[in-house]
């Protein structure tokens, strides 16, 4: 699938835009048209070698976007649905791909249907919709009690056993589809919807576009439960994630070679061989991996691993200058307005990364196997059948000479495009990386 070849970019629209404020009346108007503001990134994003964009929720909510109100009509804040398709046109015309973010597990307490149970009680048509008691009542005092995700109760947990919900989601994804083209889901809290709902979801949206893709967000466990042929193509790396930037902070670069051998190793026994996970280093949902890093040097080398290691690599909007952001409170911080996008050194080295990524099957499809591990350093294979090619990674402010078995003699440096010989060992520069295509063995 084009996804497996993809290198994302990902946009929180509510803070990219501006428009993250407390929760709304509803009775409230437009703020304005800010959601075309994301026009002016899209030649950016092409230039920093993404394929993909990935919105976080753009459609009408009580604050953060994850808390629906209405799955059809694009938040207020932002703009109006005719803003959102004239951005997705030109997303498309420029040759990107886009994938929408889908909350279905949960709504806000300002969402249609369970407005209408607020309001008729036990008289509304929609009280099979969640999954509430009139034998209780929750600190919001409505006089029923309901289930709200993992106890959040701003957060309404839908009943997707119902198949009213299940089609009236479904049909909101088919006009996302007719109107902005999307290419796929982003699943949130994927690991909370059932086999049976992932499995109807598949089944539904094979029928929109033959290539569209369901990416699950998922965090520990085996992915397989929710990553196969009748559920999501892929889902969220979060394992790989903790190892990325422990492995630097903690100078132990043998928790992310172990991490990456378990899943995408040659041995039969690896869990993820051949599928093609998301590989990030931060999100709209954890604090920015320049603030998590120690050595701020490191940074363009943290970003040289993911796109050298197995997955698809995501980027999140700001991050590629390296801007910085700790997730607290109401997580403002890390989902701040930027008025437009800058560029700098690491954006360079990201550029020259995905180009790499983008444009060789080693790196997009390739297996994965250690060839030499160090406490800061860390060089691996990947190879396919079409190519190989070999990831050196030196976190440290020194340089390391490597001895190590490249089963080849000379090698091409995907970056500089210079003739590399392996013949002695190589010298790895200081906060380096190099992706070297050698003969196929």
């Amino acid at each position: 699938m084009w996804f497996d070849e993809a290198v994302v970019y990902q946009i929180y629209p509510l803070g990219l835009c501006g428009v993250l404020n407390e929760e709304r009346s509803s009775d409230d108007s437009v703020v304005g048209h800010s959601i075309l503001e994301v026009k002016d990134w899209i030649s950016h994003i092409k230039k920093l070698g993404a394929t993909c964009i990935l919105f976080n929720p753009l459609m009408e909510s009580d604050y953060h976007g994850y808390d629906t109100r209405d799955y059809y009509t694009v938040d207020r804040r932002l703009g109006t649905n005719d803003d959102l398709k004239e951005v997705c046109d030109a997303i498309h015309e420029a040759g990107l791909k886009i994938l929408f973010d889908g909350v279905f597990n949960h709504v806000g307490r300002g969402f249609w249907a369970f407005k209408d149970v607020q309001e008729k009680k036990w008289d509304s048509p929609y009280c099979g919709w969640f999954h509430l008691s009139f034998d209780g009542n929750t600190e919001y005092n409505d006089g029923f009690w309901y289930e709200g995700w993992e106890g959040h109760n701003e957060l309404v947990k839908l009943n997707l056993d119902n198949p009213d919900v299940r089609q009236h989601q479904f049909d909101a994804i088919k006009q996302w589809t007719d109107l902005y083209g999307i290419d796929g889901l982003r699943l949130d809290v994927a690991y909370c919807l059932s086999d049976f709902y992932l499995k109807e979801l598949r089944r539904f949206t094979s029928t929109l576009k033959e290539d569209f893709v369901l990416m699950g967000e998922t965090l520990h466990g085996d992915y397989n439960m929710y990553m196969n042929n009748e559920k999501c193509h892929s889902v969220t790396n979060y394992e790989c994630y903790k190892g990325l930037y422990s492995s630097f902070n903690c100078a132990n670069m043998h928790e992310i070679s172990y991490s990456l051998n378990r899943q995408f190793g040659y041995e039969n026994w690896c869990i993820y061989r051949g599928k093609h996970l998301l590989s990030f280093v931060d999100n709209h949902d954890v604090s920015r991996i320049a603030t998590i890093l120690e050595d701020k040097q490191q940074l363009p080398v943290i970003y040289g691993l993911l796109f050298g290691m197995p997955g698809v690599p995501s980027i999140y909007y700001g991050s590629e200058w390296g801007i910085e952001g700790k997730k607290q409170g109401r997580d403002e911080e890390i989902r701040p307005r930027l008025e437009k996008p800058e560029w700098n050194e690491l954006s360079d080295a990201i550029a020259a990364y995905a180009k790499a990524h983008h444009t060789h099957p080693a790196l997009y499809n390739g297996g994965y196997a250690n060839l030499l591990v160090r406490d800061k350093q860390l060089i691996f294979e990947r190879s396919c059948d079409e190519e190989r090619v070999i990831v050196a990674i030196n976190a440290d402010s020194n340089t390391f000479h490597a001895d190590f078995n490249a089963r080849s003699g000379l090698g091409t440096d995907l970056i500089t495009g210079e003739t590399v010989d392996f013949g002695g060992g190589m010298d790895l520069p200081p906060y380096s990386v190099a992706y070297w295509k050698t003969e196929v063995i």
